[in-house]
C-alpha cells in the first residue's frame, strides 16, 4: 500500500507531462521513465510475494474466561501463521460446517441436552420433565419427585439457497427442526419425535417472506430459564404453528428500525382431545396475526438495543357438540384473540430487564388461560390476562443469573367446577457459559396453581441442566 499512491502520481505526472506527446527529444526522457516504472513493479511483486510467506502473529485462545469489562483484553500467548496457511485453515473451517450441493448449503445444527428435575409437589407435564401447572393438593399435589431426562435434545438443518432475481434478490433458505418431547409410550427414555420448524423462506435487509411452521408472531420474548416449556400456561403464551408469514423491516436510521410482521395462520384448538362429545375441526378463514415492533439503538453484533412491541391475533376455533352420540350441535365457532406488549431492554452492559403482557380469550393453543380455550358446559370462550417479568445481570462474561416472575389468571366466572383459577411461577438461576457451546445451569423455582373446588397446588422446584450445542 505505501507504494501504491507513490506509483498513482508518477503515472498521472506522466499522463499530463509534455514529455507524454510524441515530441522532439522527448523519446528518450520517455523511455527513461518506462524503465523507472518497471522497476518499480518488480520491487512491488518481490515485497507482496515476501509478505504471503511472512508469519503472521494471531492470539491463541486461552482457556482463562475474559473480562466482561467492555475494552478489556486477554494477553494470550501468540502462534504464527502464514498467508497460505490461513487460507488453508479458513477453507478447511467451512468445510467442517456446511454442506454443498449445487447452489444450496446445508449447515445441520444441534442441542445434547440432559437435565435433573426435583420436585416438592407433583406438577403435570405431558413431557414428565417440564411443567405447565401444579396438580391438587388432593390429587398426589404433595408426592415427591425425582426425575432425569434427555428428551429436550434437538436437531435441525439450516438450508441456504440461491437469490431470487424476481423478489429483489432475496436470499432463499429453509429450517427444519426437531426434538424428542412428542407422545412416547409412557416410558420416560422412549421419547417420540417432535416437529419443531419446518419451513422455507427468502429474506433480505428490507423483508421476509416465509411459509411453513415456526414460532408466532405474537409475544415472542421468551425467559431464560433451564426449563424446557420456558414456562408455559404459567404467565408466557406464545407457541409454534404453520403459517404464512411476511415482515417488513423500516430502517429510519443507524439506531431507529421499526419491524412490522403479519401472519395468516392454521386455527387449531388444543382442547378436548380425547373428549365423547366434543370434537374438533378447523374453522372456515385463517386466524390473522401482527406486530409492530420499534428498536433503539445501534445494531449489529456486539450490541444492545432496546426493542419494543405491541402485538396481536383474531381468529376461531371449531368443534361440533354431541351428547350420548347423538349431533347437537354442528360447526360450533367461537372467538379467540389477544393483545400483547413485549419490552426488551438493555439498562446497563450488565443488567437489564425483559417481559410481555397479554389479555384475551381462547387462548388454551396459545399457551394461555392455563390450557383452557373453551368452558366445556357453557361451550363460551375462557378470557384470561396475565404475563411475565424478568431482570437478568452479567457477574462475568461467562457468569449470569436471572429473577423472573410471572402469572396466568383466567377469568374465575369463565372456569368450570375443578377448572384451573390461577398460575403463578418465580424462579433465580444462574447459568455458566464454560464454552460459547457448553452451558450449564442451576434454577430454582416455586409454583402455585389454585382451582374450583380443588385444593391448591403449591411446587417448590430445583433444576439443573447441561446444554451442549453443535
Amino acid at each position: 500500500m505505501k507504494y501504491f499512491i507513490p506509483l498513482v502520481l508518477a503515472v498521472t505526472a506522466w499522463t499530463t507531462s509534455p514529455l507524454s506527446a510524441a515530441t522532439p527529444g522527448g523519446e528518450s526522457e520517455l523511455a527513461a521513465r518506462l524503465q523507472q516504472l518497471e522497476a518499480e513493479t518488480q520491487a512491488l511483486r518481490a515485497e507482496l510475494q515476501q509478505m504471503r510467506e511472512e508469519p503472521v502473529a494471531l492470539p491463541q485462545v486461552s482457556a482463562t474466561p475474559v473480562s466482561y469489562a467492555p475494552g478489556a483484553k486477554n494477553n494470550g500467548d501468540v502462534d504464527y501463521y502464514t498467508f497460505s496457511e490461513l487460507s488453508g485453515m479458513m477453507q478447511s473451517t467451512a468445510k467442517k460446517y456446511a454442506w454443498t450441493k449445487g447452489d444450496f448449503t446445508i449447515v445441520p445444527y444441534g442441542f445434547l441436552w440432559g437435565n435433573m428435575v426435583y420436585e416438592s409437589g407433583r406438577t403435570y407435564s405431558p413431557g414428565r420433565s417440564y411443567v405447565l401447572w401444579v396438580m391438587p393438593g388432593n390429587q398426589q399435589g404433595d408426592d415427591k419427585v425425582f426425575l432425569a431426562d434427555g428428551k429436550n435434545t434437538r436437531f435441525g438443518i439450516d438450508v441456504g439457497g440461491p437469490r431470487l432475481p424476481l423478489f429483489c434478490c432475496a436470499k432463499t433458505g429453509g429450517k427444519i427442526e426437531f426434538d424428542f418431547q412428542g407422545d412416547f409410550a409412557n416410558t420416560e427414555n422412549k421419547g417420540g419425535v417432535l416437529l419443531r420448524h419446518a419451513y422455507v423462506e427468502a429474506k433480505n435487509s428490507d423483508y421476509r417472506l416465509l411459509i411453513g411452521q415456526t414460532w408466532d408472531i405474537i409475544s415472542p420474548l421468551y425467559p431464560t430459564t433451564c426449563l424446557y416449556s420456558v414456562y408455559w400456561d404459567l404467565g408466557n403464551i406464545g407457541y409454534r404453528r404453520p403459517q404464512l408469514r411476511y415482515e417488513r423491516y423500516l430502517a429510519f436510521s443507524n439506531t431507529t428500525l421499526l419491524t412490522l410482521q403479519g401472519s395468516l395462520n392454521a386455527n387449531i384448538l388444543s382442547d378436548f382431545n380425547g373428549h365423547a362429545d366434543i370434537i374438533r375441526e378447523p374453522g372456515g378463514w385463517p386466524t390473522i396475526e401482527g406486530r409492530a415492533a420499534l428498536t433503539l439503538g445501534h445494531r449489529g453484533k456486539g450490541c444492545k438495543p432496546t426493542v419494543v412491541g405491541v402485538s396481536a391475533h383474531i381468529g376461531e376455533v371449531g368443534f361440533d357438540y354431541f351428547n350420548g352420540g347423538a349431533l347437537v350441535d354442528d360447526d360450533v365457532r367461537r372467538r379467540t384473540w389477544s393483545f400483547n406488549t413485549d419490552l426488551d431492554m438493555p439498562i446497563t452492559s450488565r443488567f437489564g430487564v425483559r417481559g410481555e403482557l397479554f389479555c384475551g380469550e381462547a387462548l388454551g393453543t396459545y399457551l394461555g388461560g392455563i390450557g383452557q380455550s373453551i368452558n366445556p358446559n357453557t361451550l363460551e370462550p375462557i378470557r384470561s390476562q396475565g404475563g411475565w417479568v424478568e431482570l437478568y445481570y452479567y457477574w462475568t462474561y461467562r457468569l449470569h443469573s436471572h429473577f423472573a416472575y410471572g402469572v396466568d389468571d383466567p377469568f374465575d366466572q369463565d372456569i368450570p367446577a375443578n377448572g384451573r383459577l390461577y398460575n403463578q411461577f418465580y424462579y433465580a438461576n444462574i447459568m455458566f457459559d464454560a464454552t460459547k457451546q457448553f452451558q450449564l445451569g442451576f434454577e430454582v423455582g416455586q409454583l402455585k396453581t389454585l382451582y374450583n373446588g380443588l385444593d391448591e397446588g403449591n411446587s417448590t422446584r430445583l433444576e439443573f441442566m447441561a446444554r451442549y450445542a453443535f
